[in-house]
């Protein structure tokens, strides 16, 4: 048969005129169906979640998903393309319980765990409708009237099913990875969820220099102490190393306690950054007693700082050499506690350091530490109600050390809740360590 002839190209027409074709004949049914017996070439789609709108973005991925088929069709195989929808849930999971003003901890309670299911199956397909149109649009073949989803159980089973059989074949082991987790929702979260509106917002928050003293003295020096700087303080207990640049410029610097200034110390830090530690507003004498590169500093052993609990999973407390560590702030010596970073964890585990994981999945420390025992890391973990019980229980602290003194001193004076990471810098000054 003859193809028609454009003489005034019309796109939008041209694909409308296209579309209707397809359409009435079932040209992509017949695609199939006619090359029965044929090389099968199965495709199923990386689903998009039916929770938001599609985006250009959707239209360039279908696009190249749809040209690997097309082709596979014209050579001849018998390819079946099967839709999907992605019901993975905690931004669902969040909408909706925003949506009815709950929490996780309400389900179950204010709302039964079928009912909270429900919304969430409503939530999560919203928008199928618009998903269909550009699908149908764009000219993108796929079974839609059969699509998978993620949240049946048919799926859910077959997942297990494969999963149980990589097993059988030992290709599943156990491992830990460094990753961004949510202790309000108690999972883990993918970079997807972290680029939720409002995840990221600039916050003003305490850090501390810490100092780590060596084990043994260092020549033509003494005894001395590591400077390192770091933005979370709640990660100091579990510390189990220190970083430092293998070329790295490191000055040995006699000076006083910034506290008492009473008591002489010697610090190292990095060359570059001694201003920023000793100058005209310091009020400190200092004087650099020796200069060093950072690999003279590698496998030097230091005294663990706070020492609540220790490794079990290997040894700890020396200093490594970071190809992450910088003289661009800080000190240049990075405090390393491989269960809260990444870099941390790669670096420990290439050297054989133990971890120390202090804090549950709930976001609180665990019951060894102490004063600290049980209190959420962060404060935006409380609500005001906790805050104020926490404020009265600071106030009627037992008076049996210093460090209770001075919180309870600091509570009742200003009546404010003194977070975790405020305490673990004033129990630092009060032993001598910030």
């Amino acid at each position: 048969m003859p193809y028609k002839e454009y003489k005034g190209l019309n796109l939008p027409q041209t694909a409308k005129e296209v579309l209707e074709f397809w359409n009435k004949e079932d040209i992509f049914q017949k695609s199939i169906a006619i090359r029965d017996g044929s090389p099968g070439f199965v495709f199923y789609e990386g689903p998009p979640s039916a929770n938001g709108l599609p985006g250009i973005h959707h239209v360039l991925s279908r696009t190249l998903k749809d040209i690997f088929c097309r082709y596979q069709t014209q050579k001849g195989k018998q390819v079946f393309r099967k839709a999907g929808w992605d019901t993975h849930g905690l931004p669902v999971e969040l909408g909706v319980e925003k949506m009815l003003g709950i929490t996780k901890e309400d389900i179950g309670k204010s709302i039964s765990v079928e009912a909270y299911n429900n919304k969430c199956k409503d939530n999560v397909m919203q928008f199928t409708a618009q998903w269909n149109k550009l699908t149908e649009e764009i000219g993108y073949w796929a079974d839609m009237e059969n699509p998978y989803i993620t949240y049946e159980n048919k799926y859910i089973e077959s997942v297990w099913w494969l999963l149980a059989n990589l097993y059988k074949k030992g290709k599943i082991y156990k491992g830990f990875t460094i990753q961004p987790y949510s202790p309000a929702a108690g999972t883990g979260l993918s970079t997807h969820e972290l680029n939720q509106p409002g995840c990221y917002k600039n916050v003003k928050d305490h850090s501390a220099v810490a100092m780590f003293k060596a084990v043994e003295s260092y020549p033509e020096v003494g005894d001395f102490y590591f400077l390192a700087w770091t933005t979370t303080p709640w990660t100091l207990p579990s510390n189990t190393a220190l970083a430092v640049g293998e070329k790295i410029a490191y000055v040995f610097v006699k000076t006083l306690n910034p506290f008492d200034k009473e008591k002489e110390i010697i610090v190292l830090l990095a060359q570059n950054l001694v201003d920023k530690y000793f100058n005209e507003k310091t009020e400190l004498p200092f004087e650099i007693i020796k200069t060093v590169t950072g690999k003279n500093l590698k496998d030097i052993q230091y005294e663990q700082l706070l020492s609540y609990a220790q490794p079990e999973d290997g040894p700890a407390f020396r200093v490594l050499l970071g190809d992450f560590v910088t003289t661009e702030d800080g000190t240049g010596i990075v405090h390393i506690a491989p269960s809260f970073g990444a870099d941390d964890f790669r670096i420990c585990k290439a050297n054989g350091i133990g971890s120390l994981t202090l804090v549950d999945k709930r976001g609180r420390f665990v019951p060894i530490l102490g004063a600290f025992a049980n209190e959420y890391v962060k404060e935006a973990y409380l609500s005001d109600e906790e805050k104020a019980d926490e404020i009265e229980r600071f106030k009627n602290l037992p008076e049996d050390s210093e460090y209770n003194r001075l919180i309870k001193n600091i509570v009742t004076r200003t009546n404010t809740y003194l977070s975790v990471d405020e305490r673990i810098i004033l129990k630092l000054q009060l032993d001598g360590q910030l």
